[in-house]
Order: C-alpha cells, then structure tokens, then sequence
C-alpha cells in the first residue's frame, strides 16, 4: 500500500497541541489534543506515520511555553536525526496573526518587524493559536533551535 507524502506542522506551545497534515502545502487533516507534550508527541506521530509518508517536519520554535518548546524541540531533532527527515522552524507568531502571546504576570511577547520583545500589557489577551489553511515554505528556517525569549525577561 503506497502511504499518501505529507509535510507535518507541530504546533506544542501552548493547549491545545495541534499536528497538522499538509499535501502540497494545504492543509488537508489535523489532530488536535488536550494532553500534555511530553505525553502525546510519540503517539500521535506513530499513528501518523503509519499513515503517511512524511516528508518534512515543520514547528513553532517559540516563543511560548519554555517546557513545552523544548520537549517539542527534542523530540522533532531526534526523528529529523533517525529518520533523515528535514526540519525547519518559523516563530509562534506565524500561526497567530502576529497577536500578543503570553509570557509572564503582565509581560507578554511582542512582534515588531523582525524584532521579538516582551513589553507589559494592562489588558489581558487571549492569543489564540491556528494552523493556517497553506504552509508557506518561505516563512520557515532550518535553524530550528529553540526561541524561548527568555533573555527579553531577565
């Protein structure tokens, strides 16, 4: 049985963690969980595979969740590494309309142009993170180590 080839978003920083399945750059199934990262990841990405081919991996490399980006992190370089599957990175913003997310108390993580910072809003925001209905491929890096923004905080 020839396996369909898909790109896979992981998208870990916060709840709910979504996996998207892309055919030619559209979005064409996801799973989405409740469950913890360190949990979920190796399960959902067995059934995964059982199912498809998987061509590239594709992730949010932060800033968000410190745990939750690393234990993403770690896990996706190690199937990129054993598998010899491609991994690249983009920035959370990618996948929420370059909305404020949440760092700590009142400090949220900002985007300015190309610039990444945490300033203090009053207002509590809800970021609300989506996989978007086309992967651009450009919007994506193969440096892919972790963006924890925790230098704008110290």
């Amino acid at each position: 049985m020839h396996k369909k080839d898909i790109d896979l978003v992981v998208l870990a920083l916060s709840s709910p963690i979504m996996f998207g399945i892309y055919e030619d750059n559209k979005l064409i199934d996801s799973v989405i969980t409740e469950e913890k990262s360190s949990e979920v990841l190796p399960q959902i990405y067995e059934n995964l595979q059982k199912k498809y081919k998987i061509n590239n991996l594709f992730y949010a490399n932060g800033p968000g969740s410190f745990m939750a980006i690393k234990v993403t992190y770690i896990f996706l370089k190690s199937i990129s590494v054993l598998k010899n599957i491609p991994l690249f990175a983009t920035d959370a913003f990618y996948f929420n309309q370059n909305s404020p997310i949440k760092a700590v108390g009142k400090l949220y993580f900002v985007k300015t142009s190309q610039e990444i910072k945490a300033e203090k809003l009053d207002e509590p925001l809800s970021s609300k993170f989506t996989l978007p209905e086309f992967l651009n491929y450009n919007d994506f890096d193969s440096n892919t180590v972790p963006n924890y923004g925790i230098g704008a905080l110290g």
